[in-house]
């Protein structure tokens, strides 16, 4: 009984124990990943909830509000998971901001956001050029204010994932295992999260989905062990969420709904090419650009150290 006891208690995510086999310790990170995913998404439907009971509004009756103002609540409300997440840090595992990847290297954001519009408008156009994405010039009446208000929560939906997988399960992992195994855990926590959303997508556009998926999160993660710091991914991960959502106004990881955009961009047909519904982040070209980037980076990193000081 004892055994099971202290089982239970290594493997638990409200202590910080590490003192145990770097196989139980991975278990317990993805825990961990769960436990804190699922309980930030429950307090803030919560949230959600309440505030539409506060407007004298039933969603229990079905009484909601518009789906561009669900939309912006919902992705402000990963603002209020981020803070859950690092509350969660800071209460259970006893670290600092600054462990969880929030360094003083805050500049770094912006390099983040110059590699993603790069690596963004670099996919979309080299899928543009093989017509099987046409544009249709820029839309009339175009609710900039709307686009504004997305890229505030674009922030707050990139910094969250970032927090989840680069932050918490990364940052964690890294201390116990091996980098390729820290990589490769939270690559995959990262990814399946995304799958629902690929139902209904051919073979081909799946297939292409994940290695686009692992290409990204792979970027992300080696970002993070090159700055010290999530604020770079952060960046990236929003501004590339943002531009193919508000700017080109195309699919976003399966999200066909169609919101307030620039360019008015359309897909033709549904191929390995443009990705069908789930979009360019099914797309093999998107594969071969996120490719050549991973490279130059890998290359960067190792110039400065790789293994040996990259992650120390």
């Amino acid at each position: 009984m004892s055994k099971i006891i202290q089982f239970i208690r290594n493997i638990s995510p409200f202590n910080n124990r590490t003192e145990m086999p770097a196989l139980l310790y991975v278990v317990k990170v993805i825990i961990i990943f769960w436990f804190v995913k699922f309980g930030s998404e429950i307090i803030g439907e919560g949230v959600v909830l309440a505030l539409h009971f506060a407007c004298g509004k039933n969603p229990l009756q079905g009484e909601m509000f518009d789906y561009n103002i669900i939309t912006l609540i919902s992705y402000y409300g990963y603002g209020l998971m981020v803070g859950i997440m690092i509350l969660y840090w800071k209460l259970f595992q006893k670290k600092t901001v600054g462990e969880l990847g929030f360094t003083k290297k805050a500049g770094t954001y912006v390099i983040g956001v110059l590699i993603g519009t790069v690596l963004v408008a670099v996919s979309a156009a080299l899928v543009v050029l093989t017509g099987t994405i046409t544009c249709h010039g820029v839309f009339r009446d175009i609710d900039y204010r709307y686009i504004v208000l997305m890229l505030g929560g674009f922030i707050c939906q990139g910094a969250m994932e970032e927090v989840l997988t680069r932050g918490i399960v990364l940052q964690l992992l890294k201390e116990k295992t091996p980098i390729p195994v820290a990589v490769g855990v939270s690559t995959t926590l990262f990814i399946v999260p995304h799958l629902n959303n690929m139902s209904g997508a051919g073979a081909g556009i799946v297939v292409f989905a994940i290695v686009d998926l692992i290409l990204i999160s792979l970027i992300f993660s080696f970002l993070t062990l090159y700055f010290k710091s999530i604020w770079a991914a952060c960046g990236l991960h929003s501004i590339w969420n943002f531009i193919l959502y508000n700017i080109l106004g195309l699919n976003l990881s399966g999200n066909d709904e169609k919101t307030a955009a620039i360019f008015d961009m359309r897909s033709v047909g549904s191929n390995i090419i443009n990705g069908g519904l789930y979009g360019i982040e099914a797309s093999v070209i998107t594969a071969v650009v996120l490719t050549a980037a991973l490279i130059i980076l890998l290359v960067v990193w190792n110039r400065k150290g790789g293994m040996k000081d990259g992650i120390q």
